[in-house]
């Protein structure tokens, strides 16, 4: 469903309140006295988060975000905080970003955190969005959308909760017995929740599913409000995390891969046979970031989205650093092939409702204004998306911390071998050029050599780049797509293409392809090819890792080749400490941030940031459970 964000009202004394609900947001006796009071001092905080790596908050209802930035500020003033504070919360109608400011603006103490959340508050599309903040020690999850969908779509292990709902006179669902259903998959041993609600069926709804009731004094007006304690023996698998990986690839999988496990505090050995990063299939000038919107949104769609989303947020984090990744947020122009795609593509705008930050439709016309060219259709306009150099964004992710990353360029790796002390790359003589208890291969088409990795179905993708000479300042100055894609002028260069064809291992570049290329230039913009020579013209060629559903592949790497039709995926076999960020194909700005945050996220035992029925279409084991079929073009 749509996102309706929520409209800015208030009561006649002046709190924050929902016209959509009828409650208001905060006690008026205080938002943020209640938000100590009744969630950080009412779940034992900051005392259960102390001297801990992680410590996990689940809430229902998001709202102002004031418990968040209530919580944020009590681990921030705490010298003896937990290493990292990840807070999750799911919000049905979420303010725009300007009423944000105008709301916090009440509190001046939070005003640094506030302003910190506010810079990175995300469009409001449904879904998954994670937000890092705090250097990356404080992770905020929202969720956007109906709780009752997505609470039992998320993966976490909840060492508190705060059930901060409306009313459930108002808002029943969020205090019904399905949601609260949830928590006992969410807690961890020990669990601690609080509510400022003692109503009696929230309280034998949490009784009932385990959790030990108790009241306490309430705040302000608020005679009593509830706490309760999940008592449960641990399931979670025992011993600590390794915090040290072997990386095959210094690609965008890898670097990214390395680059998130790095900011939690990994040592990460980067292997690559180039003589640096970016140097394979994420070796081109320029490539395109931008999701691909479907009618029935779609899981490409939904995770496209994500990806894409969360692939600018690390774009815009890197550049914050002073990191020299190059890329430009100019805005990408999705040309409808004929007029039945160009009414398709109107008919989905007009069905997700998106803000105009995010995607809206344009006419021939403003399609034309936009490009700065003569078009022959209408499309989608992405005002957020742009193109990105991933050579740098490669070196980015490297140098961010390099007191964690080590890197090993120019080793080709022969074999992969498991020993007692984990993996070892070996070199061709069979000496070891790296090891360590993780492995993780994130190196494209080269997955193919390795046999641990035999069930997962990669397939080669060759693709050419045509570079044509431009003039800065020369249109298109927005990136176009059209069955093909044209960059904006970079460096005196423009890239236009590029072909995909599956298992062709020729590495030379061909005057066909440019040919090619050049055809599908001028269909993106007539005539904007004409005098150009395909024999004069140079280019690039790559090879890039393509799945057989045009999904990545990121997890666990099954350990044998098929399974019966209908077995649960967490049942399925896997080979010890060994995982690939895989098959990226075309997309791979689009996938490579938000899959190494994926699988990050599951080594580290963090809540993980998409829903999980994505995360189970992101699976390697999945092919197991079906005939893989043969790996198909990408626009």
């Amino acid at each position: 469903m749509p996102i309706e964000p929520a409209r800015l009202s208030f009561t006649e004394d002046g709190t924050p309140c929902s016209t959509a609900f009828g409650d208001v947001y905060h006690s008026r006796d205080g938002g943020l006295e209640q938000a100590r009071h009744v969630f950080i001092a009412g779940d034992d905080l900051p005392e259960r988060w102390r001297r801990r790596e992680r410590f996990t908050i689940v809430e229902t209802g998001f709202g102002l975000g004031l418990n968040f930035l209530a919580t944020w500020a009590a681990w921030r003033d705490d010298p003896q905080r937990c290493g990292r504070l990840h807070f999750v919360s799911v919000e049905r109608h979420p303010f725009r970003r300007a009423d944000l400011a105008t709301l916090h603006a009440r509190w001046p103490a939070l005003a640094p955190l506030a302003a910190e959340l506010q810079a990175q508050w995300p469009v409001l599309m449904p879904g998954m969005h994670r937000l890092h903040l705090n250097g990356g020690r404080v992770i905020l999850t929202l969720m956007l959308g109906d709780a009752l969908e997505l609470l039992p779509q998320l993966q976490c292990r909840a060492d508190a909760f705060y059930l901060d709902g409306f009313s459930p006179a108002t808002n029943p669902e969020l205090w019904s017995a399905e949601l609260l259903r949830e928590l006992p998959r969410l807690a961890a041993p020990g669990a601690t929740l609080a509510t400022w609600s003692v109503s009696g069926a929230v309280r034998r709804a949490l009784g009932e599913i385990g959790f030990r009731c108790e009241k306490g004094a309430g705040f302000g007006g608020k005679r009593e409000m509830l706490r309760a304690r999940f008592d449960a023996p641990d399931s979670a698998p025992a011993g600590d995390s390794p915090r040290h990986a072997l990386v095959l690839g210094a690609g965008l999988a890898g670097s990214s891969i390395a680059n998130r496990l790095a900011e939690r505090g990994w040592s990460v050995e980067v292997v690559d046979a180039a003589p640096g990063p970016g140097a394979g299939a994420s070796g081109n000038l320029s490539g395109v970031l931008r999701p691909l919107p479907s009618l029935d949104d779609n899981r490409l769609a939904r995770i496209t989205r994500a990806g894409a989303l969360y692939g600018l947020r690390h774009l815009q984090r890197l550049s914050e650093l002073g990191l020299p990744v190059r890329w430009d947020a100019c805005g990408v122009l999705h040309l409808a092939r004929d007029p039945a795609h160009e009414e398709k593509q109107r008919r989905v705008v007009e069905a997700a409702q998106a803000p105009d930050d995010f995607l809206r439709f344009v006419d021939r016309e403003q399609a034309t204004e936009l490009a700065g060219w003569p078009v022959a259709q209408g499309g989608w306009w992405f005002p957020g998306g742009g193109w990105v150099n991933p050579p740098s964004l490669c070196a980015a992710n490297l140098a961010a911390f390099p007191q964690r990353i080590r890197c090993h360029y120019g080793r080709g790796v022969a074999a992969l071998e498991q020993g007692p002390a984990g993996w070892r790359a070996l070199d061709a003589g069979g000496q070891t050029i790296a090891a360590a208890p993780v492995a993780i291969l994130a190196n494209g088409t080269g997955i193919r050599q390795f046999p641990q990795a035999a069930a997962l179905p990669v397939r080669s993708a060759r693709g050419q780049v045509s570079h044509l000479p431009a003039l800065p300042g020369s249109a298109p100055r927005v990136v176009v797509c059209r069955l093909g894609y044209v960059s904006p002028e970079i460096d005196g260069v423009r890239c236009a293409g590029a072909t995909f064809s599956v298992d062709d291992d020729d590495p030379a570049q061909r005057l066909a392809d440019h040919r090619e290329n050049l055809a599908k230039l001028n269909f993106i913009l007539p005539g904007f090819a004409s005098g150009l020579d395909p024999a004069q013209l140079d280019g690039r060629v790559g090879f890039r890792p393509a799945s057989p559903d045009r999904l990545p592949m990121i997890g666990a790497i099954p350990s044998i080749l098929q399974a019966e039709r209908g077995t649960p995926l967490a049942s399925i076999p896997r080979q010890p400490d060994l995982h690939a960020v895989e098959g990226f194909g075309a997309r791979g700005l689009v996938w490579a941030a938000l899959a190494a945050e994926l699988l990050a996220s599951e080594l580290a035992g963090d809540p993980l940031p998409l829903e999980r029925p994505l995360v189970d279409a992101l699976d390697p084991a999945r092919y197991l459970l079906r005939p893989p079929r043969r790996a198909v073009a990408e626009e």
